[in-house]
């Protein structure tokens, strides 16, 4: 009386005292017989152990033995709260005793236990989670018998399960293992989501969770596809029942629950029975073989018509004339799956092994009000796992050829049968899922798809460096092209021009260089007079008469200037305080005629009389005056100063220049350079 959760599977299973994980009651005891196959050792893992050890183990304890009956011999005696069982008991045989004593005693959980076959060295218990692993992904071996009431799990496929979910649970739940008979997981650790939903699958009921710090998943053998009975790829001509549903409403309209609507998720009414009896199915014809890994289902789905099925069992067949039932491995009982709870949530049933057939009929066994049901079939095509037929020719006596064509087909179908039936039994023996990987195609095509998966992320990041590097380029010549724009002469600066024109462009000095000036006479007429002194340059003159226009106040239209080995010239500003003194730069007018004097009659000009003279500057320069004025060169102070005033002071000589009649002749003049200039000392612009 002292046995708790057990369920004892062929290669592997759970075992746990009563009550676990409550406090087991007093005087009771459990013993269990576990055999595996011949050749193989049992392995004990214990995941949980708590039992007290106030009488030195007299009392209370768990003994574990070899072999079983009279000729066993003890393995080991224990004992302990909270006591750590390190490594695995493993047996010398295929058959292991266990016993569990429980004496007088206050506390004490008791314990739980897995066993296994030694081959399994991966073991784990139905107490194991995802926070108990470190590593982003791994295998694991879970027991069979892992759907226990003490464990919870929050979470759904393919969203994933919480970290504290038991892993082994979240594992029968997605349909990876089977509660009878165990089997690998390959788990996938990922960040957590803020909201777990709940569902049934499996008989297992997953819980709403909330947010936590990571969850998992697992690696499925991809098999999980729907059939097409929600898509519509079934037509409603392959999918029939054993009777359908008729009644006329208040109307007088006749309402029919015919089979093709029963397709998941499909608006409308579902399937439903005229007679509700155990003998009644629902039947889909895949047209061929199918691998059928699983089956969802819903009720109604009609408030007003809460009809549901409860439970059902599931036949298949290859011809629809010979019908197996659905067994799990090692049973001799067909398996009844546990259906709806309420007409509106889906509940999912996998087949592990998974059903090989073509014809699938399901056949309720328990409901609520009246047989009603949606569908839909998960699994894959057949072709997965069909191995190619390699036929040797027999010898002709032996073996004749078929008489016509219609033996021909008999003989092949009858190859095929044998092949398929082979192919089953095959499958039959399968009690873990394979290695997993989440994809629905056959494995061939999984290569094609890897491949691909590398190649188009490759593909992608060659083109958009290549576009990123044209980009780039483009966006560098245009700059380039901006930066290497036409500039006005007088602000090209750069080292590479200057250099090579060092020779024409002379740099200028704001107050302290001198040369001589000339301007064209196209320059002229596009300066007028204005009332400014000049600062006259001084020095020898090896050109001809620079034409400037009479008194100009600021140059912006292209002067010329013939540098000199010497000082180059430069205008002062107005105002020296406010106005900075910057560099201008002109470039040369056309030289005087061969035959044209190559000098005038220098003329002296004292400037020191005048208010806007700047103090100390020896200015001196030749100019011939016109009407026009030049427009403003932006950017910049300096000012060509020139003095229009007609009357001469008495330390200035002027010479009549030539072709005009005096001085004071405004329309076209022509000035010798002065020799010297006297300035103000308090002469200010």
């Amino acid at each position: 009386d002292g046995c708790g959760h057990t369920v004892l599977g062929p290669e592997s299973g759970t075992l746990a005292s009563i009550n676990y994980p409550q406090t087991s009651p007093n005087s009771t005891v459990c013993e269990w017989e576990i055999r595996v196959k011949p050749g193989q050792r049992v392995q004990l893992k214990f995941g949980d152990f708590d039992i007290d050890d106030s009488d030195s183990c007299h009392s209370s304890y768990l003994r574990v033995h070899n072999g079983i009956g009279p000729t066993r011999t003890e393995i080991g005696k224990y004992c302990g709260f909270g006591f750590q069982m390190d490594g695995l008991i493993i047996s010398k045989s295929n058959e292991v005793t266990v016993q569990f004593m429980s004496g007088t005693h206050i506390s004490g959980r008791g314990f739980l236990a897995a066993y296994s076959t030694t081959d399994k060295s991966d073991l784990i218990t139905c107490l194991d989670n995802a926070s108990h692993f470190s590593e982003p992904e791994f295998n694991k071996y879970c027991p069979a018998g892992c759907v226990i009431p003490f464990a919870d799990i929050s979470g759904t496929i393919p969203h994933g399960y919480r970290d504290s979910s038991s892993l082994c649970m979240a594992g029968v739940h997605a349909g990876v293992v089977s509660n009878t008979l165990g089997g690998q997981i390959n788990v996938v650790i990922s960040k957590g989501i803020p909201y777990y939903e709940g569902s049934l699958a499996n008989n297992v009921t997953s819980k709403v969770g909330p947010l936590s710090t990571s969850l998992f998943t697992f690696k499925t053998s991809g098999c999980y596809g729907t059939l097409g009975m929600e898509s519509g790829v079934i037509p409603d001509s392959q999918i029939t029942a054993s009777s359908i549903l008729e009644w006329p409403d208040q109307t007088g309209q006749v309402n029919v629950w015919k089979p093709e609507n029963a397709r998941l998720k499909r608006v409308g009414p579902p399937w439903a029975a005229f007679i509700n009896d155990e003998h009644q199915w629902l039947q889909v014809d895949l047209n061929k073989e199918k691998r059928i890994t699983g089956i969802i289902t819903t009720g109604s789905t009609l408030a007003e018509y809460y009809y549901y099925v409860s439970a059902y069992r599931i036949l298949y067949s290859d011809d629809a004339q010979k019908w197996t039932a659905y067994r799990e491995p090692g049973t001799d009982e067909d398996k009844v799956f546990q259906g709806n709870t309420e007409l509106y949530q889906e509940v999912r049933n996998n087949f592990i092994p998974p059903i090989i057939a073509r014809f699938f009929r399901i056949n309720p066994l328990g409901w609520h009000q009246k047989i009603a049901m949606k569908v839909e079939l998960l699994g894959c095509q057949f072709s997965i796992g069909r191995a190619p037929k390699i036929t040797v020719p027999p010898p002709p006596q032996n073996n004749p050829p078929p008489q016509n064509k219609n033996d021909k087909k008999n003989a092949d179908r009858s190859d095929d049968v044998i092949h398929s039936v082979k192919t089953s039994l095959q499958t039959d023996k399968t009690t873990f899922t394979p290695e997993i990987k989440n994809t629905t195609v056959t494995p061939n095509v999984t290569k094609d798809v890897a491949l691909a998966a590398v190649l188009v992320p490759v593909l992608v990041m060659v083109l958009t460096t290549l576009i990123l590097i044209l980009v780039c380029a483009w966006h560098w010549r245009n700059r380039k092209k901006k930066a290497e724009g036409t500039y006005d002469l007088p602000y090209w600066d750069r080292a590479g021009w200057w250099k090579g024109m060092k020779q024409l462009f002379p740099t200028k000095s704001a107050e302290h260089e001198e040369t001589p000036v000339r301007y064209s006479s196209s320059e002229i007429s596009h300066l007028r007079p204005r009332e400014v002194p000049t600062m006259l340059p001084t020095g020898s003159a090896e050109y001809a008469q620079p034409l400037v226009g009479g008194l100009v106040g600021t140059l912006h239209q292209r002067s010329t200037f013939k540098p000199e080995e010497g000082k180059e010239a430069s205008y002062a500003d107005l105002d020296p305080y406010n106005s900075p003194v910057q560099e201008v730069y002109h470039a040369y007018a056309e030289p005087l005629p061969v035959t044209g004097p190559e000098y005038a009659t220098p003329i002296i000009m004292d400037m020191s009389s005048h208010p806007s003279t700047p103090l100390g500057v020896p200015s001196i320069s030749t100019f011939k005056a016109a009407g026009n004025q030049a427009p403003a060169l932006a950017g910049t102070y300096n000012k060509l100063l020139s003095r229009t005033d007609s009357t001469s002071s008495a330390q200035a000589l002027y010479d009549t220049p030539k072709g005009q009649l005096g001085p004071a002749a405004t329309t076209e003049l022509v000035y010798q350079v002065p020799q010297s200039v006297a300035h103000s000392a308090g002469s200010k612009d």
